[in-house]
């Protein structure tokens, strides 16, 4: 089996999930669909287009739920897409963490990292914007000698 984790930004433009979708599908696809393993927090962005890809592709999916009120937290668009990506994990770590806090996806983060055999990071190579953000989970990554593939369409700025 090949792990494989991610991290990346939420709120992306239309273009920017397409690319996002594009680089993961062929990143994904170069690994047998019976060996494949996603793990995600399934957030929306980066995360569920992930998840969804992984499954797409015919690879298991496990999920990190960073606490109890995670969903919560989440937009309200993204819930049902939520709720079906979690549906379809065999796996689901739920972290002890009662408040979604930036310390529990932090937490999660590195849960993810730990377990992945490589990271895909949807990075725009700028720094976090608050503690547990993208660059402080590659930050982690790159501390525990994980392979990471950075995917971020060329000359974008996030928003």
């Amino acid at each position: 089996m090949v792990t494989i984790g991610i991290t990346g930004h939420r709120g992306l433009t239309a273009d920017i999930e397409d690319y996002v979708r594009r680089e993961i599908r062929r990143i994904l696809s170069a690994i047998p669909a019976d060996q494949l393993t996603g793990v995600s927090c399934l957030a929306d962005g980066a995360d569920s287009i992930f998840a969804e890809v992984v499954l797409e592709l015919g690879g298991r999916l496990s999920a990190v739920v960073p606490a109890n009120a995670y969903r919560d937290g989440l937009p309200t668009s993204h819930r049902v897409s939520y709720d079906q990506l979690l549906d379809a994990a065999y796996r689901v770590q739920r972290l002890d963490f009662q408040d979604s806090t930036s310390e529990a996806h932090m937490e999660a983060s590195r849960v993810i990292v730990n377990d992945a055999d490589e990271l895909i990071a949807v990075w725009d190579g700028e720094p976090a914007r608050g503690y547990g953000g993208t660059a402080d989970v590659i930050t982690y990554a790159r501390l525990q000698g994980i392979p990471i593939r950075i995917v971020w369409p060329p000359n974008t700025k996030r928003d």
